[in-house]
């Protein structure tokens, strides 16, 4: 496994790219913190994009539920972005914001069935 650690000036465009290249993928997020443990925010649902935004100082994560509801996990003011990739691809990123929480999104592939 290969793990990087991303320039801010390079988020904005990194995360665009990876969002358009995403396919189907699940995604489950976790949160740990000192002060607030870990606790997991969403588990294996659809993930539809993540975003940089510049100007307001966060990352979206667009995420589809199983009842195909609309969920957004927003990280405000973050200071890191680790990539974790392996030959399948990227296998996590994990963004740490002010308060020192750290935002885990961890991603699998959709499995495919055989047709019948």
């Amino acid at each position: 496994m290969n793990t990087k650690t991303l320039d801010k000036t390079s988020w904005e465009d990194y995360l665009n790219h990876f969002s358009k290249a995403l396919g189907a993928c699940l995604t489950e997020i976790e949160v740990a913190g000192l002060d607030i443990g870990d606790q997991i925010e969403a588990e294996w649902i659809t993930l539809a994009g993540i975003s940089y935004d510049p100007k307001d100082d966060i990352v979206a994560v667009d995420m589809v539920s199983k009842d195909d509801k609309n969920v957004e996990h927003l990280i405000h003011k973050p200071v890191e972005l680790v990539i974790q990739e392996s030959a399948e691809g990227v296998n996590s990123i994990t963004i740490v914001d002010a308060d020192n929480h750290k935002q885990i999104i961890r991603l699998k592939k959709r499995l495919s069935l055989p047709a019948p």
